[in-house]
């Protein structure tokens, strides 16, 4: 049993209809496929709960709604890989009061939209138990409205906690070597240019191939796979690799 924790968002592409994203519905998507005991725990404002839960819930995964105050939202558009984005609004914080119960399990993905909204206390809190697999989003997104602007000035101490360090490669570049972290595993992802697992002192490319499709949400979806993955046995390259078949079936035409 695996756990997944996050905000959802309202997200707002140019010429279509605002649509639910965040780690906990594009995760949700990659636990459809994979079709394996896990719990997703997502929050947004209660005002747009009935927008944003609904699309989750049918994708078959439990899923718990912690209520909240505040909906992440945010404009962006795509040029092949590259991604431009906008924050149009931050999500809520979770404090360790805010963590209901979870059901026994050895690892918990948290997938954060910015910085702020899973700080050191309720990560400790949350590793006490499970080992944590972090969304690199949660460390070097600045928290503020606005076109998104990326800085490394986060509390180091928070690494600590963390089992696996999920990166994109915009992420990677504001954090640096990503062996030197000192996460036990880091996965940096390229778009469809695949992975690379840095674990053990030594770093594996895990290459992937390229869709036409939405690429949004696939990191998200790459996260819970690799997790799901290694609570599975998988060593970390294996699970990258399984991860990218997950990706890959979630897109390709």
């Amino acid at each position: 049993m695996i756990a997944l924790l996050g905000n959802l968002s309202r997200d707002l592409l140019p010429g279509q209809a605002p649509r639910v994203g965040g780690g906990s519905y594009h995760g949700a998507r990659a636990l459809q496929q994979l079709r394996v005991p896990a719990r997703i725990v997502a929050r947004c404002a209660a005002a747009d709960k009935d927008s944003l839960l609904p699309p989750v819930i049918r994708l078959g995964t439990p899923v718990r709604y912690v209520p909240g105050v505040a909906t992440a939202t945010f404009s962006f558009s795509y040029n092949g890989d590259v991604r431009t984005m906008t924050i149009d609004a931050l999500g809520d914080s979770w404090e360790p009061a805010d963590l209901p119960e979870l059901p026994s399990g050895r690892w918990v993905h948290v997938a954060p939209l910015a910085r702020h909204e899973f700080p050191l206390a309720t990560i400790a809190a949350l590793a006490k138990r499970r080992r944590i697999s972090f969304d690199g989003q949660g460390l070097v997104r600045v928290p503020e409205v606005g076109p998104l602007r990326l800085d490394d000035d986060f509390d180091r101490e928070l690494l600590r906690h963390v089992w696996v360090l999920k990166l994109a490669d915009e992420e990677a570049e504001v954090l640096g070597d990503p062996a030197a972290l000192g996460v036990r595993e880091v996965v940096v992802t390229h778009g469809s240019r695949g992975s690379t697992v840095y674990c053990g002192g030594r770093a594996e490319l895990v290459p992937a191939r390229a869709f036409p499709g939405d690429p949004t949400g696939t990191g998200d979806a790459f996260a819970t796979a690799y997790v799901v993955a290694r609570n599975a046995g998988f060593a970390p390259t294996g699970a990258a690799r399984r991860a990218t078949a997950v990706v890959a079936s979630l897109i390709a035409p």
